[in-house]
Parts: structure tokens; sequence; C-alpha cells
């Protein structure tokens, strides 16, 4: 077994320069901060939001600070829409290196609680939509000679939620979803990670805290059944999305990176 010189440490400034970052979900919470701090490491970051404007406010705050980034309107259920914005995107930069499949949805309930149409938009947007952005970007990252997808599941997509049905039994298939594209082209370079966040203080967790009963009681979830005791920030999550985007992760593909704390210990 060798160890690593200094020489050989990659270095950590501009992990991702010239690289070129596709983001969806990106307008706020974990896609905004992954977005821009990709774009921090040197990457243009094409970041799209369902909401155009909130895009759009994404990459100019990129932009602000000195980095590259553009931005699209996009509704990751329409895949006419989605392919032909993989299109222009290879076609504007020559490549497409990393691909963050960030958008999602939650409702709470059993299974008498949510509705079939509850179900059917979560897996909708919870798996459906990773396989349509997976797949139309596979065949730009082959003939470039490998990519980086991140496929953003939950650390519900390796424990089960109380009253939860539609949101794990979704991340559930996601995560298994990701192994199994990652198995598939592993060999063409071409890495598959699921990012399974736990408790974010974003505003993803209003199906969490309407099924606990109010902020109060999420709160007290967190404080006393977390092993850390605390929430996650979105800047921790930030980072572990540069790691599986840059050469930092280049021997990580099948993996369900977690990052909640503790909460699945």
């Amino acid at each position: 077994m060798t160890s690593s010189t200094p020489s050989q440490i990659k270095n950590l400034n501009n992990l991702l320069k010239n690289k070129v970052a596709f983001v969806t979900g990106a307008g706020s919470g974990i896609g905004r901060a992954g977005a821009m701090a990709m774009a921090s490491q040197g990457a243009h970051v094409v970041v799209t939001d369902l909401l155009a404007d909130k895009a759009h406010q994404v990459a100019d705050s990129i932009k602000a600070l000195g980095y590259l980034s553009s931005s699209h309107g996009l509704d990751v259920m329409d895949d006419t829409a989605f392919n032909v914005l993989f299109q222009d995107t290879v076609d504007r930069f020559g490549k497409l290196d990393i691909l963050h499949s960030h958008a999602g949805y939650q409702i709470e309930g059993n299974l008498e609680q949510v509705s079939i149409e509850g179900m059917d938009l979560s897996w909708k947007l919870n798996v459906r939509s990773h396989f349509i952005a997976s797949r139309a970007v596979v065949g730009h990252m082959r003939k470039q000679g490998g990519g980086s997808v991140i496929i953003t599941a939950s650390n519900s997509g390796i424990q089960f939620d109380k009253e939860m049905i539609a949101y794990a039994t979704s991340k559930h298939a996601v995560v298994a979803m990701t192994r199994q594209m990652a198995a598939d082209y592993a060999k063409e370079n071409i890495r598959f990670n699921a990012l399974c966040p736990g408790f974010i203080d974003t505003p993803f967790n209003a199906g969490f805290e309407k099924q606990m009963g109010g902020r109060a009681k999420l709160e007290n979830y967190i404080s006393n059944t977390i092993p850390m005791g605390r929430w996650g920030t979105t800047q921790e999550v930030a980072e572990s999305i540069v790691f599986l985007a840059s050469d930092m992760s280049s021997f990580m593909t099948g993996h369900a990176l977690v990052m909640d704390g503790g909460e699945c210990v």
C-alpha cells in the first residue's frame, strides 16, 4: 500500500476548472448552494428551475461573484424541453461534464392519506425525471470519455419514515436506479452517485413539518432524535456535491452519500 505525497494530493482550488455542470431544481436550497459551490470551483454552471426567475437570480448571484453561469426555466416533467436544453448546452459548450439532477417532490401521509395523484407525482419527480435526465446526458458523456451524474435522493432512501409512503418509496427507488446505472456505465467512466441528505434547513421540509404537527415539533425531533442534535446546512451539502462532481471522487460510483447527522445510524 502506498501513501500520497503532497505533490500527489489534488489541488483543492479550481477542482472543476473548465467543466460544464447542469443543475435542475437549482432555484433555492441545496440546488442553489451546489450550483454556487461548483461555480466557485471553476465550472460554468447551467442553472435551471421550474421558476425561471429563480434560476436567473441564482445565475446572477454567481456572475456577481465573478464566476460563470447561465440559466433557463425548465419543467423536468417535460421530456422534450429537457432533451432540447441538454442538446443546446452541448452545442454551446461542446461538452457536458456534470449533471446534478436535483428536482424533487415531497408529500406526507400513509397509504390511505396519500392520493393516487400524489403518489404518481412523487414517482414522476423523484424517479422518472432523474431517469430522463440521465438518459439525455449519458450519450454525450460517453463521447467525451466520461462524466459525473449526481442524483439527489434522501436518507429516506436508505431508511423508512413514518407516514411518508410516497416519499420514502420513491427515494428508495431512485437510490436503486442510481446504483444500477453506475454498474451499467462504470467501464465507460460515467459515474453515478446518489446524494442522500437528512434534515437540511430549507423550505423543502414543509411536508415533514406538516406531518409532525408544526415547526416547533420538527425542531424538537431534530434536537432530541438526530445524534448531532442540529440541522445540516446547505453549504455542508454543497461541499459534498463538489466532491462528487470532481476527480476527488474519481474511484467512487454507485454510492449513496448520506449526510444526516447520524439520523440513520
